[in-house]
């Protein structure tokens, strides 16, 4: 199979195309034939070995968390699967990544694809909608009628959360820059907040949750405006305990745990037009699009998500 892989940790120069086995499949599995993946922060911090003590991969690596396709091949223990389903997944952190035409997923991270959802869009969703899933659904317990600040609403994770809050009746409040405002106004947040004009901090005041998706002086920022007993979820590094209790916040970090069953019920709000991937940035699988995409992902400016085309 083709794949797109590093064999040492450096800039986007290190990506470079290569041919390789379809890892072995195991008894649990399943090999999906690759339609679509996505680029995430977490691929170029890998590239670059920033996660090298937290993530040890052996060489060569097959960088990539996000995968849509076709159901190829399945082992002989899996049960709710079969070959030709249209699944979506958020494989295992392992060096067997996406960028790769083969990708074995274990079976309890599949889900279903619906029908009528494109592949591409698909893609995006796993690595960035799971992660804003478990910072409001499993760590903020997100009720009907909380107020709900989410920083960056224009970036991958915030541009799912914004569609997930709303989805559980919350009133939403975002940031973003000004050149964003209209099509992130089209996710439906009830206060759009550009961050170059305005000071969230002034503006806003006794909301329950904030999705912390920049952290430094932003997370410090965000407690000013959570009432007592708030709850402050960040994806970009750990709050201090002494801050969160001085404010008297549930504070903590959400490093994603891939879950199938939360990805079907992605799955039911993609099927009834309750969610939505905003891809700003599409590539194809090759080493010329591979190190395009990481250069604008390195950006911090792309436009909701960068999809490779398959």
């Amino acid at each position: 199979m083709k794949a797109i892989v590093i064999e040492q940790y450096g800039g986007r120069e290190q990506l470079v195309e290569r041919e390789l086995e379809t890892p072995e499949l195991k008894g649990d599995q399943v090999v999906i034939d690759m339609k679509a993946t996505s680029i995430n922060p977490i691929d170029w911090k890998v590239r670059e070995g920033y996660m090298k003590d937290n993530i040890p991969f052996e060489f060569p690596v097959i960088l990539g968390w996000d995968a849509a396709g076709i159901i190829k091949e399945v082992g002989t223990e899996v049960k709710n699967f079969k070959v030709g389903d249209r699944v979506f997944a958020r494989p295992a952190t392992t060096r067997w990544g996406t960028y790769a035409e083969e990708v074995v997923v274990d079976e309890p991270l599949l889900a279903h694809l619906p029908d009528n959802i494109p592949f591409e869009e698909a893609a995006a969703v796993p690595l960035a909608g799971l992660t804003a899933w478990q910072c409001l659904v499993d760590f903020a317990d997100i009720q009907e009628g909380d107020k709900v600040l989410i920083h960056a609403g224009s970036g991958g994770v915030g541009h799912y959360a914004i569609q997930i809050a709303k989805s559980f009746g919350a009133y939403v409040a975002t940031t973003a820059s000004g050149k964003n405002k209209d099509w992130v106004e089209e996710l439906g947040p009830d206060l759009f907040i550009d961050y170059k004009e305005e000071n969230f901090a002034e503006v806003l005041n006794d909301y329950d949750i904030v999705l912390d998706t920049l952290g430094g002086d932003i997370q410090s920022d965000s407690y000013k405006i959570l009432k007592d007993g708030g709850r402050l979820v960040s994806i970009t590094q750990p709050p201090k305990e002494e801050e969160a209790e001085r404010h008297n916040v549930k504070a903590g970090f959400v490093f994603l745990d891939p879950k199938g069953e939360q990805l079907a019920e992605l799955a039911k709000m993609m099927e009834k037009g309750k969610l939505t991937s905003v891809i700003g940035h599409r590539f194809d699988l090759s080493e010329e699009g591979l190190r395009q995409a990481h250069e604008v992902s390195e950006s911090h400016h792309a436009k909701g998500k960068i999809v490779i085309s398959i």
